[in-house]
C-alpha cells in the first residue's frame, strides 16, 4: 500500500514559501519534524485548528469533530489546540500548508487578522472550511462556513425575555440589564450582542446598564459578575453569552447574597445549552438557554465528502438549534441529548 508522510505539529520554523515575510511580519509555523506519521494516501488529511478548551461547549465541539473525522471514516485528522491565542492558530494553519493537508478546518478565535494566512492556503490550493466562527475576509478565501446564527440567537433571547416579562406582569416596569459578553470580536459575541440589542431597542423601559467581557470562561464570568454586582444594586437581568460564564455569574450572585432563576430576583439568560446548563435550569439557577449546537463533526464530514466528489456546497451552513426554559420537561429533554 502506498503511503504518504505527514509532519506532526510541534516546534517552530520560519516558513519562507509564498509571499516573502518582512522584518515586521516574520511568519512562524509548527513543524515538529522529530516525529513523522505515515498516512495511507487514500485517507483525506484534515488539519483542524481549534480555539481552545475554554468551555464545555468547546470540548463537545472538539469531540464531535474527532469522532467524525476518523480513519474508519476515511480521514486522517491533525488537531491543534490554539489555547485561545490567534498567533497559535496562524502558526497551525501555516503548519498545515507546509504539510500539504487536503483540507483545513479553522475555528477562528476572532474575526479579523486572517487575510494573509488564508491567502497562503488559497495559493497552496488547500480548501479552508471556517467552523463555528467567521473570519472577516474575502469570501474567495474560504470554501464555506459551518455554525450558528448567533444574531438570531440574540434576537430570540430578547423576544423570550419580552414574553417572560409580560407573563410575569412586568412588561411596563423599568428593567435593568447587564451582559457578560464572550471574547470581544468573536462571531458569537458580535452576533448575540447585536441580536439582543435589536430587541432591546424596541423596549423603552429596558436599560442596558453595562457590558463586560467574560472571555467565554467560568472564572472570568464570575469575576465580571462580581464587578457588576458591586457597581449596580438594581440588576434585573443578566445575559451571559455562554453557559460557562453563566455558571460563574450564578456563583457570584450567590456569594453576594442575591438570588437568581425563576424564583429569584435576577433573571439569567444563557447560550450554548450544554448538559450542565440543564442541571442549572432544573436547579432553578438559570431561566432560559439558547442552543448553540456543538456537534459539527458530521456536518464537516458531509461537506468534505461532497467536495471530494466534486460537488458544490452552500457557502453558509447553519446548524439546527432550539431554546429551552424552566417551563419545559427538562429532565426528559436532557436524556435525549448527546451533549
Amino acid at each position: 500500500m502506498r503511503m504518504r508522510r505527514v509532519i506532526a505539529a510541534g516546534a517552530a520554523l520560519l516558513l519562507c514559501g509564498g509571499c516573502a515575510a518582512t522584518d515586521e511580519q516574520e511568519r512562524e509555523v509548527y513543524t515538529g519534524m522529530q516525529e513523522m506519521s505515515e498516512v495511507d494516501e487514500n485517507l483525506i488529511v484534515v488539519g483542524f485548528s481549534q480555539v481552545g478548551s475554554e468551555s464545555d461547549w468547546r470540548n463537545a465541539h472538539t469531540q464531535s469533530v474527532k469522532e467524525a473525522l476518523t480513519e474508519e471514516n476515511g480521514f486522517y485528522l491533525i488537531f491543534e489546540d490554539a489555547q485561545q491565542k490567534q498567533e497559535n492558530q496562524i502558526k497551525a494553519v501555516r503548519s498545515f500548508i507546509l504539510q500539504e493537508v487536503d483540507y483545513i478546518v479553522l475555528a477562528p478565535i476572532v474575526e479579523t487578522g486572517w487575510e494573509a494566512v488564508l491567502q497562503e492556503a488559497k495559493d497552496a490550493g488547500i480548501p479552508v472550511i471556517l467552523d463555528d466562527r467567521l473570519a472577516d475576509v474575502d469570501e474567495e478565501l474560504y470554501t464555506c462556513w459551518v455554525g450558528t446564527n448567533a444574531e438570531k440567537e440574540g434576537e430570540d433571547a430578547g423576544l423570550w425575555l419580552a414574553d417572560y416579562l409580560e407573563k410575569e406582569g412586568r412588561d411596563e416596569e423599568e428593567i435593568n440589564i447587564v451582559t457578560v459578553q464572550g471574547t470581544a470580536g468573536a462571531t458569537a459575541q458580535i452576533g448575540r450582542t447585536d441580536g439582543f440589542q435589536k430587541i432591546l431597542k424596541q423596549h423603552d423601559n429596558w436599560k442596558m446598564l453595562d457590558r463586560m467581557d467574560g472571555d467565554f470562561t467560568q472564572a472570568k464570568g464570575q469575576e465580571v459578575m462580581e464587578t457588576l454586582l458591586a457597581k449596580y444594586d438594581d440588576i434585573d437581568v443578566v445575559v451571559c453569552e455562554n453557559d460557562n460564564m453563566a455558571f460563574g455569574a450564578v456563583d457570584a450572585i450567590r456569594a453576594a447574597g442575591r438570588t437568581c432563576g425563576p424564583d429569584g430576583d435576577i433573571i439569567i439568560i444563557s447560550f450554548d445549552a450544554v448538559s450542565a446548563a440543564f442541571d442549572a435550569m432544573i436547579a432553578g439557577e438559570i431561566n432560559a438557554v439558547f442552543e448553540c449546537n456543538p456537534l459539527h463533526g458530521p456536518k464537516l464530514q458531509e461537506i468534505i465528502t461532497s467536495l471530494e466528489a466534486g460537488k458544490t456546497v452552500d457557502k453558509i451552513q447553519y446548524m439546527e438549534e432550539a431554546y429551552f426554559d424552566t417551563t419545559m420537561d427538562l429532565e426528559s429533554i436532557r436524556k435525549e441529548r448527546a451533549y
